[in-house]
């Protein structure tokens, strides 16, 4: 049975019992208040960025991972004697998966095996706790990283943003999409598309938006036999009614919020589902 360190980085988005339960390695990504850097979760946590943020007035931004810290983790791992997996955020919303190539190639090692989940925050968080299922079962690394792109392209989010602000003016979505949905006073509904996210519905109300969000699950060709993840930002509402449904239709979810490095981009007042299809 070969002896594999799971890795990712701090946009994985599922709760801290989990991640030490299953000895997930996290890379953290840097949190950038003008001259001032945090670590994410260790330095700072998503209420105290909040506070900042509103004190300052200033949006923090994220610095992608380097090679050279990449190389640093998976040398240390290289060294103990496993196999590295990471599983990192979409390559199409940062240069961490880019980082981590480049890392692996300083490092000429082929026991160090990379993966593009193509999403981000708690979708990518489902794809690590997967491979550690995985691991556990006895599987290759390689074995497991197949089994993971398999699944990637079934992956589906439906979140409900109040606001579109923080993911404009964090180049995440376009300005078009946040104009409209701020003009309007809407709800708008973000998935997961070509690994980006995308507005994908524009409705007016909470209720008609926990709707959509239950219709997109149930449309989607559910895996009920994998973890529906719960995620959610000062929306309380929104995240009970949704709790309340997945607990009467006997559904399994993990309940999680976001760190830092994912919050920057969507404010407050979010929540929503990640989901895996058939």
């Amino acid at each position: 049975m070969e002896k594999i360190k799971i890795l990712t980085d701090s946009c994985l988005d599922i709760p801290e019992e989990l991640i030490k339960k299953n000895n997930i390695e996290v890379v953290p990504v840097l949190i950038n208040f003008g001259d001032e850097s945090y670590i994410d979760r260790e330095e700072i946590n998503l209420q105290q960025m909040q506070e900042k943020i509103e004190k300052d007035k200033i949006l923090p931004t994220t610095a992608q991972i380097t090679p050279v810290r990449f190389a640093k983790y998976f040398k240390e791992s290289l060294d103990e004697g496993y196999k590295v997996l990471a599983i990192l955020m979409s390559s199409n919303m940062s240069g961490t998966y880019n980082s981590a190539c480049i890392a692996k190639d300083m490092l000429e090692s082929d026991d160090i095996v990379i993966v593009d989940t193509k999403v981000i925050t708690s979708a990518q968080g489902f794809f690590v706790l997967k491979a550690c299922e995985l691991r556990d079962k006895g599987l290759k690394v390689e074995e497991i990283k197949e089994e993971l792109l398999k699944l990637i392209p079934k992956m589906n989010a439906s979140l409900c943003f109040e606001s579109l602000e923080n993911l404009v003016r964090g180049g995440r979505i376009s300005k078009t999409a946040g104009a409209i949905g701020t003009a309007l006073g809407l709800r708008v509904i973000i998935g997961f598309e070509d690994g980006m996210m995308t507005a994908k519905d524009k409705i007016r109300g909470n209720k008609k938006a926990l709707k959509k969000i239950i219709s997109d699950y149930e449309s989607s060709n559910p895996d009920k036999d994998e973890p529906v993840i719960l995620i959610e930002i000062e929306s309380p509402e929104m995240k009970d009614s949704l709790k309340k449904y997945l607990e009467e239709n006997n559904l399994r979810y993990i309940e999680t919020t976001p760190g830092c490095a994912v919050g920057i981009h969507s404010g407050t007042r979010v929540s929503g589902l990640f989901f895996l299809s058939k």
